[in-house]
């Protein structure tokens, strides 16, 4: 018998929310990655003998190259229709209909990367000593390897880039979304809904291809009526399991479904919902992994080398294992535009190949040249 059979994630994708302004957890790992990285790269500045005033126009070149190119990588390689369709929404944070704070939904790594690899090329051109611009990638990929573990972990808490259905014990079910429509005005617009609880439920078969039966237990506030309750869960809970959250719940739309409604005290109604929710592999914690070993390697690297560290050896190694790793997780991950469907690879993978190459190529002309 299996220790772990599956995990039930409900975790919030925001940690607090302050009228339209939500502050969320991948915006807190997103910066997070960049203060420790910042802080990382003036302990190998100074430990190099280099300014670190320099440390401090690197982060301003790397905060905006990040952002803009991940962006800008997003809707250039996934969704260029919103050139046209919505223009605006390229760059703004937020929503006009209803007014609220998004952030910036839809960053490629492929686009960061590029646009870090372009905005590194313009710092080189200053032409500092021991800042060539192999050498400051090889610092700065170090620091990159970091920011993408944290990065990652942020999609975690968002649910998204998720993986395929899985069988594994350590697959997840991702709760989140419906947690988050049920406490959305626009969903619950009597504004009854008090909390939101998800319970294996052991007493159903499991299902193929990762589906796992579950509990829903919506706990409504003591204001709430059965009128309203009913008119909830059939008007609004049922389109969310059947079609607008089934990459996370599987739930037939033939089927009625299937809840009760009791009133265990006088603090209010609860309704129970049994369906079922779909284990996925935790993809984004695979590559949070993955690039955290990447970082601890590369810097190990640098500490055992920084004094004659042959440049674009770390920038080589970090393109191989980073991108390679990326191919190799897309295959458990489902494609995040339907266009993907019908290519042989999807984008992610077609993006990694040349990423894999470069890098390749970086390493033999290393290996061939002697150190600085």
């Amino acid at each position: 018998m299996a220790i772990l059979s599956y995990i039930v994630w409900n975790a919030s994708p925001e940690i607090f929310s302050f009228g339209s302004f939500a502050l969320r957890w991948y915006g807190l790992f997103f910066a997070l990655g960049f203060l420790v990285s910042q802080q990382i790269l003036y302990y190998m500045y100074r430990r190099e003998g280099k300014p670190e005033k320099d440390v401090d126009t690197l982060t301003i070149y790397m905060v905006v190259a990040t952002i803009l190119g991940a962006r800008l990588g997003h809707v250039i390689f996934y969704q260029p229709e919103i050139i046209w369709t919505d223009p605006l929404g390229i760059i703004l944070p937020f929503e006009f209909k209803p007014f609220r704070f998004t952030g910036l939904q839809g960053l490629a790594s492929h686009g960061g990367a590029i646009g870090i690899l372009f905005a590194l090329w313009l710092y080189s051109r200053k032409k500092k000593p021991g800042q060539n611009y192999l050498q400051v990638l090889d610092r700065i990929v170090i620091l990159v390897a970091l920011t993408g573990a944290l990065i990652r972990l942020g999609n975690y808490f968002n649910s998204e880039i998720i993986g395929k259905p899985t069988d594994k014990p350590w697959g997840v079910v991702f709760t989140g979304r419906l947690t988050e429509a049920l406490k959305d005005r626009r969903i619950d617009t009597d504004r009854i809904v008090d909390d939101v609880v998800y319970i294996k439920n052991d007493t159903l078969p499991k299902g193929p291809d990762g589906r796992m039966p579950i509990t829903i237990y919506i706990f409504f506030k003591p204001t709430a009526d059965e009128l309203q309750i009913n008119r909830l869960l059939d008007g609004e809970v049922r389109p969310l399991l059947t079609s607008q959250l089934d990459e996370f719940f599987d739930q037939a739309p033939s089927l009625h479904l299937d809840y009760q409604i009791a009133k265990p005290d006088k603090d209010g109604f609860v309704a129970k919902i049994n369906t079922m929710g779909i284990a996925r592999h935790p993809a984004q914690l695979y590559e949070s992994f993955s690039c955290i070993i990447l970082f601890v390697v590369l810097l190990l690297i640098w500490f055992k080398h920084r004094e004659n560290l042959v440049p674009g050896r770390i920038f080589g190694i970090f393109l191989v294992f980073l991108w390679t790793m990326r191919f190799l997780f897309e295959f458990l991950k489902e494609n995040q535009e339907s266009f993907e469907d019908k290519l042989a690879i999807n984008m992610g993978q077609i993006l990694s190949i040349p990423l894999i190459v470069a890098g390749i190529i970086i390493l033999i002309w290393s290996f061939r040249k002697k150190a600085a």
